[in-house]
């Protein structure tokens, strides 16, 4: 007999929260009908003046665990197409499908990470607000993969419309520009919340310089990369 599993999640966006609870059904409850997944929308989220007292939209996502434990769609599409390149492939096609978008998948494979791109015109709802989707994406990409496929899977990048690179340019540019202003005031400077993908990069942009630091502060999916004027030592 079969039972009902719920996950309650957050997110910037009411389709955010959403797709961060079919990432937790998933792990929960592997095999699950994505499709037969119910909703309760219990926050659609507000943001306050100049990002001041932000709430997050809330979703309930209920779906009848499946009374037979096995392979997932994704999962069992890994082992017929060959591994991680099979679990991305399947993911996004299954996802472009839901979202309503078209778009043309390729898939890269190298010694120590696959790469699935997307390309094609409309491509912002998958990538989501500061990539939130995408991230959301790689991140049950990589789920899915180590169940399938074990420890030694690859990593799976996850890409969209060349939207990696473009947000890592300019996560350098603005992680620049704050450390030059936390240096020349002397003040902390708080970035905006950013995903744990993006937080690095800013971590990796400043690592090597002189006069800042950097540390995480706050609780997801709210946590935000703070860049501090480098304390001097006698």
């Amino acid at each position: 007999m079969s039972d009902d599993v719920s996950v309650e999640a957050t997110g910037e966006t009411v389709g955010e929260a959403k797709w961060a609870a079919l990432r937790e059904l998933e792990q929960l409850a592997p095999g699950i009908d994505r499709e037969a997944v119910r909703f309760q929308v219990l926050s659609e989220g507000e943001r306050g003046l100049l990002g001041v007292g932000y709430t997050p939209a809330r979703v309930l996502a209920t779906v009848e665990r499946p009374a037979v434990p096995g392979a997932s769609p994704a999962e069992s599409s890994a082992e017929d197409d060959g591994g991680e390149g099979g679990v991305a492939r399947s993911l996004l096609e299954r996802s472009l499908a839901a979202l309503g978008v078209s778009g043309t998948i390729s898939v890269v494979e190298e010694d120590d990470v696959v790469t699935a791109t997307v390309s094609g015109q409309d491509l912002g709802v998958l990538i989501g607000r500061h990539g939130q989707m995408i991230d959301a994406l790689q991140y049950l990409a990589n789920t899915i993969a180590h169940r399938a496929v074990g420890e030694d899977r690859r990593r799976i990048v996850i890409d969209a419309a060349g939207y990696r690179a473009r947000r890592a340019t300019t996560l350098e540019s603005l992680a620049r520009r704050s450390a030059e202003q936390a240096s020349a005031t002397g003040r902390p400077v708080e970035l905006e919340p950013m995903s744990a993908v993006e937080r690095r990069l800013v971590h990796e942009a400043l690592k090597d310089d002189p006069e800042v630091e950097t540390e995480s502060e706050g609780m997801e999916p709210h946590r935000y990369v703070v860049v501090l004027p480098r304390r001097s030592v006698d």
